[in-house]
């Protein structure tokens, strides 16, 4: 797979780079901010971007403003923020422009080598990493609301679904069997008063119902 790498701390730049080769990437540009990422996605048309939230020159918003773009121009390009603090706004926004092929990670997780390089190939072939603190916060629930029809077990389940996790990979973290894990989401498409649709599409809808992206 090829990478973009957009961040303007260089020690950092070049440890992501290191990371992505290790794990058979081939990082094809490195650039410190959003003009020179949007110029190298239009050139090589990478599989995925890593992208700093903050970049020159206002360091505020730049790097999401630019991950939209790419999500818009070129949707075949995945998009993984990079953020220093969790900003949750910024994720919300990513999410409710495309829920396949982003990621929102604190920076933090990058020392995890092994971990890190996985979320990448995640989102690179179309699923989804979000940061457990960024799905923490994203958490702001009403009373009334029907995620409170979900048992302790079945909102574990919801929640690594959320990180991108697939059947197999729940099932490991939560050490129960896949079919286990396909009663539970069942369950949850039903608590959750999801339509009935393909598989694929209902689990995008409860993501979104438990991030609070989507309307009950």
């Amino acid at each position: 797979m090829r990478a973009v790498i957009a961040e303007d701390s260089l020690l950092l730049r070049i440890g992501v780079v290191k990371v992505l080769e290790a794990a058979g990437f081939e990082v094809c540009a490195q650039v410190a901010d959003a003009e020179g990422l949007l110029d190298a996605v239009e050139e090589h048309r990478p599989d995925i971007a890593v992208v700093d939230v903050r970049m020159p020159p206002g360091f505020t918003d730049e790097g999401v403003r630019a991950a939209l773009v790419i999500r818009r121009q070129y949707p075949r390009t995945a998009v993984l923020l990079l953020s220093q603090y969790v900003e949750e706004r910024y994720a919300a926004d990513l999410l409710a422009a495309n829920t396949s092929g982003v990621g929102y990670l604190l920076k933090q997780r990058v020392a995890d080598v092994e971990e890190f390089a996985e979320a990448v190939r995640r989102v690179a072939a179309g699923g989804t990493a979000l940061d457990p603190q960024v799905v923490a916060q994203l958490l702001v629930r009403r009373h009334s609301d029907p995620l409170d029809r979900l048992t302790p077990r079945e909102r574990e389940v919801l929640e690594l679904m959320a990180g991108g996790r697939s059947n197999s990979g729940i099932a490991a973290e939560l050490v129960v069997s896949e079919s286990a894990v396909a009663k539970h989401i069942n369950s949850i498409f039903t608590k959750l008063d999801l339509p009935k649709a393909d598989a694929d599409h209902r689990r995008v809808l409860a993501v979104l119902r438990f991030l609070g992206l989507a309307s009950a």
